[in-house]
């Protein structure tokens, strides 16, 4: 297992993964993402609206790991969000969602990050397990809001 920078001819394959998360997550029925949104604007676009990560199993992109900056914060350092990380079924229980996010942590400290942010679901009882077993913490000191706009 390969991790590596996602690079244009993974589109399909990354489209794919995204698709399933949003299954996962109940939420396909507002997805409104196509491969070539993900074409334009992880890799065409510049400065991209979106980095990503792939676990690469012999040109079979295993799991996927989506992050972007947020370069203003108080303490005058960026931050990363990670906004998706998924583990194709089959690939499950190998290591592999570990493996993303350790090379997102290698990231943060490449572009001298203070922090790596990103929510979960309540109900996704084995994703708050293998954050906690990474060693991260719930922060509870903010709530989440939305505001839809329509």
């Amino acid at each position: 297992m390969h991790i590596r920078f996602a690079t244009e001819q993974d589109v399909p394959q990354l489209f794919e993964l995204m698709k399933e998360l949003a299954i996962f997550e109940h939420y396909i029925d507002s997805f409104a993402i196509t491969p070539e949104i993900v074409l334009q604007s992880g890799f065409r676009k510049n400065p991209p609206d979106f980095h990503s990560l792939v676990a690469d199993d012999n040109g079979t992109i295993a799991g996927m790991l989506v992050y972007y900056f947020l370069p203003y914060t108080a303490q005058n350092r960026p931050n990363i969000y990670m906004k998706e990380l998924y583990v194709s079924e089959t690939y499950r229980g190998q290591g592999v969602g570990e493996k993303l996010m350790y090379a997102l942590h290698e990231v943060a400290q490449q572009h001298g990050c203070s922090q790596i942010k990103w929510t979960v679901a309540p109900w996704n009882e084995g994703g708050l397990r293998f954050y906690q077993r990474l060693g991260a913490h719930e922060n509870r000191d903010w709530l989440n809001y939305e505001w839809n706009v329509k």
